[in-house]
């Protein structure tokens, strides 16, 4: 059985994109599915490569049951478009920058992250880095609702 190759996307891969991850790295856990899928995220931008996700959002996570200590920020590379199965960007502008460097046979593979939520309207997953402490929760309960759509979506 080939393995569904997932990526997730955000700006600076160290708030949304790793909180996605490690969400749906728990979701195909708790599913027994891991070995079904390969997960990893990514930012559109290069200014954490190397660097552990952004403190507030591993406290939130850690709190929630789901460890991204591991995680390190990367930037997208050109070999992601091949690689990966499907490549879900957090918001519009990362899902536009993604569109305008993948070349056109892998398009198809790029989609925005929320259309997989069943109980939000939203359709960008916000950036909390300069907002309150309240936006790293609600990051993680769209994260996580849209992680259970997407998981019941790849699966069918």
């Amino acid at each position: 059985m080939n393995q569904i190759k997932v990526l997730f996307v955000c700006m600076g891969n160290i708030c949304r994109s790793p909180t996605a991850e490690g969400v749906f790295l728990k979701v195909i856990k708790s599913m027994n599915a891991s070995d079904r899928f390969m997960v990893d995220s990514a930012g559109t931008h290069a200014y954490h490569v190397g660097e552990p996700s952004d403190s507030r959002s591993q406290q939130v996570a850690l709190r929630r049951g789901v460890d991204l200590s591991t995680i390190r920020a990367r930037k997208v590379s050109p070999a992601d478009f091949e690689q990966f199965d499907y490549i879900l960007a957090m918001d519009n502008d990362n899902f536009n920058n993604m569109m305008a460097i993948c070349p056109q046979e892998y398009q198809h593979k790029v989609r925005l992250f929320l259309d997989f939520s069943a109980n939000y309207t939203e359709s960008e997953v916000p950036d909390p880095y300069y907002g309150g402490p309240n936006g790293f929760d609600h990051v993680f309960d769209l994260v996580e609702d849209a992680s259970n759509g997407f998981y019941q979506h790849a699966i069918k």
